[in-house]
């Protein structure tokens, strides 16, 4: 939002809803093959969708990218986690020892012990087996998604002014803004990786009405509210801080402690759950694949119960036991090497936004509504995908380039 500026910020935003519900529209319609409506075949995840109208090869192709963007959150969950302990351990500095004291923690210690927590619960074998954490980290959501949008508010009253300006943040150069701009679509993109995860969700709806019907409708309300809070928590916080706004709203508060203490630590049990929702897709094919490659074998089919005070028995495998340590171990790592907010936020968005909310989406419905080449749906369909390449590759160059000038600068000040 600072760095689009109160015009193109906001607009950006209702643009990349508008994009997003398009193509979460042909995903629905995907649910069902061959017929959209009457299909007796039922495309319970975007990968099968994918499979069923586009074959095997290209299924694969999105499968690399989709495990790419599940490792990408991964890593961002990481290093959000660890900006969000250092807040806490900022705002209780300075209510100890007042604002002048020099209240600066590093990252590495809270990524270790994010990641360590991350080791023990994804020994979890799947996703029925944690609903309990789902619920948990959408409630924190909400928490401090409301707590984020107050203090923005109260602080712009207790300015008395709307800080912030039309252009956005000012550089000294034109092309020093075009690659701000272009790292800002890249992180706004990352904001709404919807679609990939809409048929899993279809796929719990029953009928009558028709699960697309329903999920059309459920899609446009979820995607007013999620844009309702990114618009005015952006703008509140564009508001409160003009030039200066932190690119992690809450890590922008010192006051009251009490409050960004307990809003930062529902941002980090969000996102052990969130990390979870992101990864057990990952767990979930390397747990098949080893099953299918080692059909006998002791080491990766053998579960070994394991007692622990206070809660239940953990059922420990010890082939998933070292693949998910490792995998926590280098997202860990990546994070670490990598620890930059915005930057890296702005490249996982940026290069998986085309190929997953756009293109396949809009190859899906070509080949399953049989639309003719130079028809006028063709014709749109083919220029909404150029556009959306094109914004896309702009952002990813820009997003890149960040990051490798934000890891350039820390080694240059270290």
């Amino acid at each position: 939002m600072a760095q689009l500026g109160w015009i193109a910020g906001p607009i950006s935003m209702v643009c990349f809803a508008g994009v997003t519900l398009v193509s979460v529209y042909i995903v629905c319609d995907c649910y069902r093959y061959p017929h959209l409506k009457y299909g007796p075949l039922r495309n319970r995840s975007y990968f099968e969708a994918v499979q069923s109208n586009l074959g095997e090869k290209t299924a694969w192709i999105c499968g690399l990218f989709m495990q790419i963007n599940f490792c990408g959150n991964a890593v961002a969950y990481v290093i959000t986690s660890a900006i969000s302990i250092r807040a806490i351990k900022r705002s209780n500095c300075y209510h100890e020892y007042g604002h002048d004291a020099p209240c600066e923690f590093g990252n590495t210690l809270y990524m270790l012990l994010f990641g360590a927590v991350q080791i023990f619960i994804s020994q979890i074998p799947d996703f029925h087996s944690m609903a309990w954490l789902s619920v948990v980290a959408a409630i924190m959501s909400f928490a401090y998604s409301f707590i984020g949008l107050g203090l923005g508010a109260a602080q712009v009253v207790g300015n008395g002014v709307i800080k912030g300006n039309n252009g956005g943040i000012p550089t000294f150069t034109g092309i020093q803004k075009m690659w701000l701009v272009s790292q800002a679509i890249g992180d706004i993109a990352f904001a709404y990786p919807y679609s990939i995860l809409v048929l899993n969700i279809q796929d719990t709806l029953r009928s009558p009405p028709s699960e697309s019907e329903t999920m059309k409708k459920a899609s446009v309300i979820s995607m007013g509210i999620t844009t309702f809070f990114y618009l005015s928590c952006g703008g509140f916080g564009y508001a409160a801080f003009g030039d200066q706004t932190p690119g992690n709203l809450l890590t922008g508060f010192d006051e009251p402690y009490w409050l960004i203490d307990f809003a930062n630590a529902c941002i980090v049990l969000h996102l052990v759950g969130g990390y979870q929702v992101y990864s057990q897709p990952v767990f979930a094919v390397v747990d098949k694949w080893f099953a299918e490659q080692f059909p006998s074998g002791t080491f990766v089919n053998r579960n070994y119960s394991l007692k622990l005070p206070f809660i239940t028995s953990l059922n420990l495998n010890l082939g998933r036991l070292c693949f998910r340590t490792a995998y926590v171990g280098s997202t860990t790592a990546i994070a670490m090497i990598f620890p930059y907010f915005n930057q890296v936020l702005g490249v996982l968005g940026a290069f998986n936004f085309w190929p997953l909310v756009i293109y396949f989406p809009v190859e899906m419905c070509l080949k399953q509504k049989k639309i003719g080449a130079w028809t006028n749906k063709w014709i749109l369909l083919r220029g909404f995908s150029i556009v959306c390449f094109i914004l896309t590759v702009f952002a990813l160059v820009g997003s890149i380039r960040g990051l490798i000038a934000a890891k350039f600068s820390y080694q240059l000040y270290n």
